[in-house]
C-alpha cells in the first residue's frame, strides 16, 4: 500500500504527541514493505533530510503564524496528494481533518486520527474554535474511518455523533534507563534529585499548577539536597502563558527551565526523575505520560478521563483531583515523603508498560483498517459511488 500522512509538524519527533504518534506508526508501517510518505513542515524537519527510516518526507511550504501554519501546510498538502496514487490518505488532528473533504470528494480513501478535542484550548479565539469544530464535526462524517486515541473520545463521538469509531491508542516500549551524564553536565542533575514535567508549555497542561504546589511542599532529596524541578518543553504559539509561567517561578533557583528536549537528554531525564508529573485539565492519550511509565518512572497526573486509562492510582502511579490544587500539592508531599512508594509505583508502572501495546500492536491494528477500507472500495467501485461513509459491519480490536 502507498500511505500519505498529513496534519502533522514533521518527522522525526521533536516535540509534539502527533509528532511521535506519526514517526512510530510510519516507521512501523515502512518497515512492513509499505510505501509510505509524511508531509512536513519546512520549520520543524530540516530540509536537507528527505527520507526517515523508510519514509519519504514531502515539504512543502506555509506560514509560520500561530493561527495559518497547520491550516494552510495541511490545505497545500491535500492539494498535492489529489494527484499522488495513493492507496490511504491519514490525516491526523481536528484541523487538518477539514481538508480531508478534497480527496474524499475526488475517491480518495481517506483516515482521520483524532488525538484530542483541540477546539477545547484556551490559546484559541472564537473563530479558531469554531474552525476546529467544523474540523471535529467533518470527522465523524467525512473519513472511512475515524481513529480516536483514548476510550474517552470514542465514548465522546458515538454520544454526539452516533459514530463507531476505533480506538487505537499510542505504542510505548519498556525503555533501558540511561545513566545521568548529559544532564549532569548541563543541569549538574544525578539521579532522583527532581521532579520532571514535559511537554509543550500550554494553559490546558497548567504547568502553572505544578509550579505552585512545588513551591510550597517540603523537598527533602537523595544526599540531602534539595530535589529540584525541571520543565523540559517551550512555546506552543503561548508565549503570553510561558512567560506568566516563568515570572511565577522567579526567584527559585530550583526551578529549571530546559526547553524542548530530543534524543539522548530528554531519555536522560525521563530516565533518572524522582516523579514525572502531568496536572493537564485536558489530554487526548499523553504520549509523554506513558513513555515516562516505560522507563520506570512513577507518575503523578491529574484524574480526568485519559489519565485514568493510563493509571491505576495507588498501583502504578498516582492521581489527583483535577479541580483541586491542593489535592496536587498533597498528592507531590505525601510521594516525596515515602521514597519506598514511589519506587513501587514506578516499577508497576514499567511491568504494565510491558504488558500493554506496542508500535508493532499499533502497526498491525492500523494495516487492518487500512485493507478493511481497500476491501469495501472494491465491492462498491472504485469511486465508493453510493456516496456514503462506508461503515464496517466488523472493526479491529480496541488497542
Amino acid at each position: 500500500m502507498k500511505i500519505l500522512f498529513i496534519g502533522q509538524k514533521g518527522i522525526p519527533a521533536t516535540f509534539g504527541g502527533i509528532e511521535v504518534h506519526v514517526d512510530g506508526l510510519s516507521r512501523g508501517l515502512a518497515e512492513a514493505g509499505h510505501d509510505v510518505e509524511v508531509y512536513v513542515r519546512k520549520w520543524y524537519t530540516p530540509k536537507d533530510l528527505k527520507r526517515h527510516h523508510g519514509v519519504r518526507l514531502i515539504h512543502l511550504p506555509t506560514l509560520r503564524t500561530k493561527h495559518l501554519d497547520a491550516s494552510i501546510h495541511s490545505l497545500l498538502c491535500s492539494v498535492h496528494a489529489l494527484f499522488q496514487r495513493a492507496d490511504i490518505i491519514h490525516y491526523h488532528a481536528l484541523g487538518p481533518t477539514v481538508f480531508s473533504i478534497l480527496p474524499r470528494l475526488f475517491g480518495k480513501k481517506v483516515v482521520s486520527t483524532v488525538h484530542r478535542l483541540d477546539w477545547d484550548t484556551e490559546k484559541w479565539g472564537a473563530f479558531a474554535r469554531l474552525f476546529l469544530k467544523m474540523g471535529e464535526y467533518l470527522s465523524a462524517r467525512v473519513p472511512h474511518r475515524t481513529i480516536v486515541v483514548s476510550e474517552d473520545l470514542r465514548r465522546y463521538y458515538l454520544n454526539r455523533y452516533g459514530v463507531k469509531t476505533v480506538h487505537v491508542s499510542h505504542g510505548v516500549e519498556k525503555t533501558a534507563p540511561r545513566p545521568a551524564c548529559l544532564i549532569r553536565e548541563k543541569y549538574g542533575l544525578t539521579g532522583s534529585d527532581y521532579i520532571l514535567f514535559l511537554g509543550r508549555i500550554v494553559p490546558e497542561k497548567r504547568v502553572d499548577w505544578l509550579i505552585r504546589s512545588f513551591r510550597q511542599v517540603k523537598r527533602p532529596g537523595p544526599d540531602g539536597k534539595t530535589v529540584k524541578l525541571v520543565i523540559a518543553g517551550g512555546s506552543s504559539a503561548t508565549e503570553g502563558y510561558v512567560q506568566n509561567v516563568k515570572a511565577l517561578s522567579s526567584g527559585d533557583p530550583e526551578i529549571l527551565f530546559t526547553g524542548f528536549v530530543t534524543g539522548m537528554e530528554k531519555e536522560e531525564l525521563l530516565s533518572n526523575t524522582l516523579l514525572f508529573v502531568l496536572p493537564s485539565r485536558l489530554e487526548g492519550f499523553p504520549i509523554a505520560l506513558m513513555e515516562a511509565k516505560g522507563y520506570g518512572r512513577c507518575c503523578l497526573a491529574s484524574d480526568i478521563p485519559p489519565h485514568r486509562e493510563a493509571i491505576l492510582s495507588g498501583l502504578d502511579g498516582m492521581l489527583f483531583d483535577a479541580n483541586r490544587l491542593e489535592d496536587l500539592t498533597l498528592k507531590l508531599q505525601q510521594l516525596l515523603e515515602n521514597p519506598g512508594k514511589v519506587e513501587v509505583l514506578g516499577e508497576n508502572a514499567r511491568k504494565g508498560v510491558e504488558q500493554g501495546p506496542s508500535w508493532k500492536n499499533i502497526t498491525e491494528t492500523t494495516e487492518t483498517i487500512y485493507r478493511e477500507i481497500l476491501r469495501e472500495g472494491l465491492k462498491k467501485g472504485p469511486n465508493n459511488a453510493e456516496g456514503k461513509r462506508p461503515v464496517a459491519a466488523k472493526r479491529p480490536e480496541t488497542i
